[in-house]
């Protein structure tokens, strides 16, 4: 393309006194780099733009739409696909800006998402996808109660086949544009078998309502392009200028659909003139579909393509963006493109070793103090990390340091559907009465105890005086219960009195701790495995990590245990015909929890630190961040040992957390971690060895505390270099010496005096002591806050 030269006037022969016409194209290019330039200019055939972190992706994408608008390529030809409704705004408001408000050049053009296209497309095209026009687009909330009615169609338990995991399984197939009958061909175990079955009769639902879900959006339009000439080739007519942006999170659907507009290469023409932008670099949606192929294999699908890579980052500092480049670099899946910065200096990336999540979380708190005390605004600050179930310790430091801070694109730990359940359960074996908790879990998992059954146990309650729990325990001689309704009701209250002895809280089938407790109840109420099930049935991340929260939670229970005073409880004092011990510290463990919930926000001023998984950040900038829990297990993620694929994607996502960072970044691990109640051992993650040595500053702060901090003496052990492992604060033990040898006397603050009748040594020493009137109990020495009374003789 190109533009004539300004036509002179009649009356004015002489060019020196002819007005210059403005070139509307140079306003467009005059503060593009180079290859931001050739970019914009390369307006014919494919095109591959190789975006790096940072590096103004999003100005080369309008700047191009607003180009060829300027060449007189009428807007309505224009498509430009992306993958979020802010992003497709951002756009079109850049690009209103570019050619002028109102501007009638713009008229026609599309720039949306790829479900509000297809969404449009399947209006249009209805009959040719199955559907009528007038179709309904049922949310998230609409699919889960049809997919819980075509479970229940299928004579299949809720239970085992949650309507949550089956939802996601479906949307896994349908992006992989596979429908019910194809899915049920390649079904070959019994679980999937049944999966295929709910979909069929999902399926079959929705049409009956006429209605589509979000993935039939992508999976209808995929077929009516693959399927039908003249939509096709209508689509081809309409839009014969295509733009893709974060090309490398495209699944299979979308690959396919963009592939069916664009069309094939004809003779004598450059189309199809598609142009993609992303970085493989950033491909870290695999778990939900993303095929990182469709960008490293653009060249073979289009092998007349242009390749045109941005490396120059205009967000953060040199050293920050030499170690993300050096990490990187490990990966083989990966088109290489220079990452660099036109600006010198900047602070090296801090790395530091902590003794334990708490140490690691005050040492963040304090790190972001100290960034905001040197004028970082809170809101330009954040924390990431892999999992959501790290959270919990970090929230707690910052509300201790009074740091405000906001849970961005997910739910604050107390909050999440899992512990919310879990801790529905605890209120209730702390409080019988409590019928609101009680509603809230006594069918959950699903045990035959619905809302009928619930509603006459409701009944018999108000008409004798006494609370729902009470009419449980009398479920035998309610006359309008069946008998497969008073079993489930007996079997109920059988587990809750397992975990209360008989609400006694007394008495050997008593747990020895609230963590124990805490464990038991996720454990034996049937919480846990239904969330496996789950996270096995929708192979999603997010399942999954509701399993690790509930393990978190029982870690947060050894927490609050570990700091609980009975001396400062006046409920605890049995002697004082108080409450019994693990009842007291139960309520005030659920106390505290309440009191963290109802928290008074602090004053933000100047906004608050933003809390968020990898996975969210993606897209982001912040001025200071803080990367905690870099560990083997945790990130890379412990689901990505055994595969090459999995372990790369890690490390783009590692890739994609330090490259949010503008200033300042801080990458933490700890030595010890708590797991479900349990403090383990840990391994620095293998991606802090990765990084460049010269671009950062590692500080081992995993020793500083060992026989000094008073909080970590009874949790804490070390191994020394002697190979011999001692207990911290142990008073000067021996090596191979055990802090409570055979026949010792000791006391518990629960359990009262004992003699200890067996010990082990190591990384999980336990003691077996028998107690007067309570009877032998075994106990893990970090977490038994056991005095020693008498030494053995």
């Amino acid at each position: 393309m190109h533009f004539d030269a300004p036509i002179l006037t009649d009356f004015d022969d002489d060019p020196r006194h002819a007005p210059e016409a403005p070139d509307p194209t140079q306003a467009l290019l005059a503060d593009l780099t180079e290859p931001q330039k050739q970019a914009v200019l390369h307006t014919e055939g494919p095109l591959l733009v190789l975006a790096a972190a940072g590096s103004g992706k999003t100005r080369v994408i309008t700047r191009r739409i607003a180009y060829l608008v300027h060449c007189g390529v009428p807007a309505w030809q224009i498509l430009a696909l992306t993958f979020t409704n802010k992003a497709a705004g951002e756009m079109r408001e850049r690009i209103g800006t570019l050619l002028g408000e109102g501007a009638r050049a713009s008229r026609g053009l599309t720039v949306c998402t790829f479900h509000a296209l297809c969404a449009r497309l399947l209006r249009r095209y209805a009959e040719a996808a199955g559907l009528k026009p007038e179709f309904a687009i049922f949310d998230t909330s609409d699919q889960l109660a049809l997919v819980k009615k075509a479970v229940e169609a299928c004579q299949l338990s809720t239970a085992n086949f949650q309507p949550r995991a089956i939802l996601s399984a479906i949307s896994n197939a349908k992006n992989d544009l596979l429908d019910a009958e194809q899915f049920a061909a390649g079904a070959m175990d019994f679980s999937t078998r049944c999966v295929a079955q709910v979909y069929r009769a999902y399926t079959r639902m929705l049409r009956q309502a006429n209605a589509v879900d979000f993935d039939d959006l992508l999976l209808l339009t995929a077929r009516a392009l693959a399927h039908n000439a003249s939509v096709r080739e209508e689509c081809r007519a309409r839009w014969q200028y295509l733009l893709i942006d974060e090309y490398q999170d495209t699944n299979k659907a979308q690959f396919q659909i963009a592939s069916l507009i664009a069309g094939e290469g004809q003779a004598g023409s450059r189309r199809p003139n598609i142009c993609v932008v992303g970085d493989p670099d950033q491909a870290i949606y695999g778990w939900r579909g993303a095929d990182i192929s469709n960008i490293l294999d653009f060249e073979e699908h289009y092998p007349a393509a242009a390749v045109i890579k941005l490396g120059e980052n205009f967000r953060s500092t040199a050293p920050i963006l030499a170690a993300a480049d050096t990490l990187i670099k490990r990966n083989t899946r990966r088109k290489h493109k220079p990452l660099f910065t036109s600006k010198s200096g900047g602070d090296r990336v801090e790395c530091v070793l902590c003794r334990d999540e708490h140490h690691e979380a005050r040492l963040a708190a304090d790190w972001l103090r100290s960034r905001h005390e040197a004028g970082t605004p809170w809101r330009e600050m954040a924390v990431f990390y892999r999992t959501n179930a790290l959270s919990r310790v970090m929230e707690d430091a910052l509300r201790e340091a009074n740091v405000p801070y906001t849970i961005a694109r997910g739910t604050a730990f107390y909050d999440r559907e899992e512990i919310k359940h879990a801790l529905a359960y605890l209120r209730v074996v702390a409080n019988p009465a409590d019928g609101v908790s009680l509603a809230r879990i006594v069918n959950v998992p699903t045990r035959a105890i619905g809302d009928t059954t619930y509603a006459r146990l409701e009944s018999h309650a108000a008409a004798q005086g006494v609370t729902v729990f009470e009419a449980m325990r009398r479920a035998g001689s309610a006359a309008d219960l069946n008998a497969r309704a008073q079993g489930a009701v007996g079997k109920f209250v059988q587990m809750m009195d397992g975990w209360t002895a008989g609400g006694a809280f007394m008495g050997q089938s008593l747990s020895t701790s609230l963590a124990d407790l805490v464990d038991r109840v996720v454990k034996e109420s049937g919480l846990e495995s239904m969330y496996k099930a789950q996270a096995h049935t929708s192979k999603s991340d997010a399942d999954a990590e509701r399993v690790e929260n509930l393990a978190e939670l029982v870690s947060s229970a050894r927490q609050f245990e570990m700091e609980y005073d009975p001396a400062a409880d006046p409920a605890a004092d049995p002697a004082a015909g108080g409450t019994p011990p693990l009842l007291a510290m139960l309520r005030g463990y659920l106390e505290s929890v309440a009191l963290v919930a109802d928290a008074d926000a602090v004053d933000p001023a100047q906004g608050s630190v933003t809390l968020m998984t990898l996975h969210a950040a993606k897209g982001l900038e912040f001025g200071a961040v803080a990367m905690i829990g870099l560990e083997e297990g945790l990130l890379p993620h412990a689901r990505a040992r055994e595969n090459d694929a999995a372990m790369e994607e890690e490390r783009r996502l590692c890739f994609v957390g330090i490259t949010r960072a503008m200033r300042r970044l801080l990458m933490t691990a700890s030595k010890y971690r708590t797991i479900r109640g349990m403090s383990e051992r840990t391994i620095p993650s293998r991606f802090l060895g990765e990084l460049p040595g010269e671009h950062v500053t590692i500080s081992d702060q995993s020793d500083m505390w060992d026989g000094h901090d008073e909080e970590h003496e009874d949790a804490s052990q070390e191994t020394p270099r002697d190979g011999n492992r001692r207990i911290v604060g142990g008073g000067g033990v021996r090596p191979g010496a055990h802090q409570y040898p055979v026949g010792s006397v000791v006391r518990h603050p629960q359990f009262g005096v004992g003699v200890v009748q067996s010990a082990t040594l190591g990384a999980d020493a336990r003691v077996v002591v028998a107690f007067r009137g309570v009877g032998t109990k075994t106990l893990v020495v970090a977490y038994a806050r056991l005095t020693l009374v008498n030494p053995a003789g």
